[in-house]
């Protein structure tokens, strides 16, 4: 990822579109950046949010656009966190452990 697309992109995110989102419980993060697209990933409150998309078309992508010419649109990536599923994972193996020494 583009260091410097990053941290224009972060700086919008910070000023603009955070603070809107953390009322709410939520947050964003930039998950890649190619060819003017911005993959974005919802998160805390957001992440589950039946409005996630709204919000990102309304918020997210208006702001980044407005301040970012060269931001054509944003992509919100709504797969599960692979880092989410290894806990729940080895969540799931500790339990059937225990289970298993019962």
């Amino acid at each position: 990822m583009d260091n410097e697309l990053l941290s224009q992109i972060e700086a919008v995110l910070d000023e603009r579109v955070r603070p809107a989102l953390l009322t709410h419980g939520g947050g964003v993060r930039i998950v890649e950046i190619e060819n003017g697209v911005v993959k974005a990933r919802m998160l805390g409150q957001c992440s589950s949010c039946p409005a996630a998309a709204l919000t990102n078309e309304q918020l997210i992508e208006a702001e980044l656009r407005e301040a970012l010419p060269w931001v054509e649109r944003v992509v919100l990536v709504t797969e599960t966190d692979p880092e989410l599923l290894n806990m729940a994972r080895s969540i799931l193996r500790q339990r059937r452990e225990q289970e298993k020494e019962k």
